[in-house]
């Protein structure tokens, strides 16, 4: 990696200055091979206006001698209490806390990564942000980013802590008849037989919100959809936030004015059955949400619509179908490949922030040689005493994105 002289950084602190870097902060992410919506202002304003307000926002911009952008860390800091009540400051990136970001990144300019993380930590080391700990989540694992401050941080001596979490993602080759050939041959039939039963019955409609007068209805079904399902199961549900619906409300007009939404619907006798909310940056689409009706689980609505989006985004170019973080039964049908996503936690040596990472990930430790070594049984009782007593929901693991349909 070419070495090059440092970097000087820029603090941005406040919404309006970071909505005035829109032009070079694009053409960023245009060098940048590995960008995603994630990174983009589109994504990050709207999530800020919704979930920002107990953060102090902190994205630093790293300039070259002939004051070009060669690399951004959009971060925020975030007040944190111990169990045992100290009050800490955790650094993480703008767009974390939610559980609504995946693929979360610091654009740099290819072969500035050196450069980049060597500024980076010199200035968090002379107290440009104030902050105790750090907590990098969901950067992707080709993220040259990342690898750059996994090596610096090792350089230094900090300590460090580095995670995986499981991403699937189904890589759609140039023509649909080839996709479907790598489905099961009963997967194969059934999305045959349950697209014409479904016809034998109903007047179907399968479309995409291509027009910003039709957003209101479309997210108003799809925010009904998933409710009604986590509902019956007596859950919540993600869409209950107020502060989460209005994200995709403004996230929905950024996407569908760049031309990047995919937000597609299947309508049984003029009443959508299922949604599903994606958002497509270069080759690549990215589900974020669906629903679909449980009155009409027998009838495959939300099998029959992932089919269909698939053939179409096929038909368009695009080539990855990315069902961000986790794994399940529902997504393991359209052949993904397994991928990750990876978590850097970091603090100053002998600093508190280091004492506390240290301590939590000890424990994080033990849970998980425990959780591999108990019975099943054992472990669910011992979740649910523990959530008694801390007065919780019983959770374990990264937090997950909210509930979906996936």
């Amino acid at each position: 990696m070419t070495q090059q002289p440092a970097l000087e950084v820029r603090v941005v602190d406040s919404v309006e200055a970071l909505s005035n870097l829109q032009v070079e902060w694009d053409q960023l992410l245009s060098e940048f091979p590995t960008a995603t919506t994630f990174s983009t202002l589109d994504w990050l304003l709207p999530w800020w206006h919704a979930f920002g307000k107990a953060q102090q926002l902190k994205v630093l911009r790293f300039y070259d001698s002939t004051q070009r952008l060669v690399a951004l860390a959009p971060l925020s800091v975030t007040p944190h209490s111990t169990p045992s009540g100290i009050k800490l400051k955790l650094l993480r990136l703008m767009g974390d806390g939610s559980g609504d970001s995946d693929n979360l990144d610091m654009p740099v300019r290819p072969g500035y990564e050196s450069a980049f993380v060597n500024a980076l930590l010199d200035s968090l080391t002379r107290g440009d942000v104030d902050w105790d700990f750090c907590k990098l989540n969901t950067l992707p694992d080709t993220s040259p980013a990342a690898a750059a401050l996994i090596d610096g941080l090792e350089q230094r001596g900090w300590h460090s802590f580095t995670f995986n979490r499981p991403q699937l993602v189904t890589n759609l080759p140039p023509d649909w008849e080839t996709y479907i050939t790598q489905l099961s041959s009963e997967n194969r039939n059934n999305l045959k037989r349950y697209t014409r039963r479904l016809s034998r019955h109903y007047q179907v409609q399968i479309y995409k919100c291509t027009e910003e007068s039709d957003l209101n209805r479309c997210l108003d079904d799809l925010f009904r959809l998933h409710q009604k399902r986590w509902l019956l199961r007596g859950e919540p549900g993600t869409f209950a936030s107020s502060e989460r619906r209005a994200f995709y409300h403004e996230l929905s007009r950024a996407l569908l004015a760049h031309q990047c939404l995919e937000f597609w619907l299947i309508s049984l006798d003029g009443k959508t059955a299922a949604a599903q909310f994606c958002f497509r940056y270069r080759d690549t689409v990215f589900l974020l949400q669906e629903g679909f009706d449980p009155d009409h689980a027998a009838d495959r609505v939300g099998f029959i619509l992932r089919g269909h989006v698939l053939e179409q985004l096929t038909a368009a170019g695009v080539r990855h179908y990315d069902f961000l973080f986790g794994q399940s039964e529902g997504k393991s049908i359209w052949v993904p490949q397994l991928q990750h996503y990876r978590d850097i936690h970091f603090a100053k040596p002998r600093s508190l922030g280091s004492l506390y990472l240290g301590i939590t990930n000890t424990a994080r430790d033990s849970k998980e040689w425990l959780r591999s070594h108990l019975p099943e049984r054992v472990w669910v009782v011992l979740r649910h005493l523990n959530s008694r007593r801390r007065g919780s929901p019983t959770t374990s693991g990264p937090t997950p994105r909210a509930p979906s349909e996936k």
